[in-house]
């Protein structure tokens, strides 16, 4: 490399930023999925102090950027006496984003399984819990897939805003070496095409799985 340029140094940087991309979006995924799979749940309760509450949560996540919500995160609990590493805090406030939105996604997804679904399981005289578990929630998966596996790209995309917490990812990787060489549109292209690398496999995934979804639920009639 010429000197001032790029080295192998900031190639290793890039890969380290890369990995902790990859991880910041696996923890906000499976910790959102797992919170938001119970917010879904409260969504379609019978129970309507539960419905409310799913809603009052969807509403407020969704109406506040994450910018805000990882400031609150990192900077409003240190005001409570709580000095949250980089890392914990983005993860958190990765959660509380990624739950809203996939608790939204999968209450569609369970409400769109067909109302003769839900007669069926009640005539074979099946608790609440086991419909669900038995007949709707399977179907609903599948219709959820798709959906779920686009919305993994907005994941990954929105991990960059961890840089402004001091976290060390693919876009404050990029930051600390371009403050070093002084080419940023150098650095920022290789950041753009790692990311098209992380992120365009899973759309084309998602169009699949969207294809495939519709090709089987359609009438033997047109096939």
């Amino acid at each position: 490399m010429i000197e001032g340029g790029l080295n192998l140094y900031h190639v290793q940087l890039l890969l380290v930023g890369l990995m902790w991309t990859v991880c910041l979006s696996v923890i906000a995924f499976v910790g959102g999925g797992l919170v938001g799979g119970a917010v879904a749940l409260c969504r379609i309760s019978p129970v309507r102090a539960l419905r409310w509450l799913a809603i009052a949560w969807i509403q407020l996540i969704q109406g506040t950027p994450l910018l805000v919500v990882l400031f609150v995160c990192y900077f409003g609990l240190s005001i409570l006496g709580l000095e949250l590493p980089g890392l914990v805090a983005a993860g958190i406030a990765m959660i509380i984003y990624v739950s809203a939105y996939l608790g939204e996604i999968w209450r569609g997804c369970i409400e769109s399984v067909p109302r003769t679904q839900w007669e069926a399981a009640e005539c074979l005289a099946l608790s609440r819990s086991q419909r669900m578990r038995l007949v709707v929630l399977p179907q609903a998966l599948r219709i959820a897939t798709p959906p779920t596996v686009g919305f993994m790209v907005q994941i990954v995309k929105n991990t960059s805003l961890a840089s402004i917490v001091g976290f060390v990812e693919l876009v404050r990787a990029g930051q600390l070496i371009n403050n070093s060489i002084f080419q940023p549109f150098l650095v920022y292209v290789i950041i753009a095409v790692l990311y098209f690398a992380l992120c365009y496999p899973l759309s084309v995934w998602s169009r699949r799985l969207e294809q495939r979804l519709q090709f089987g639920s359609r009438p033997l009639s047109e096939t």
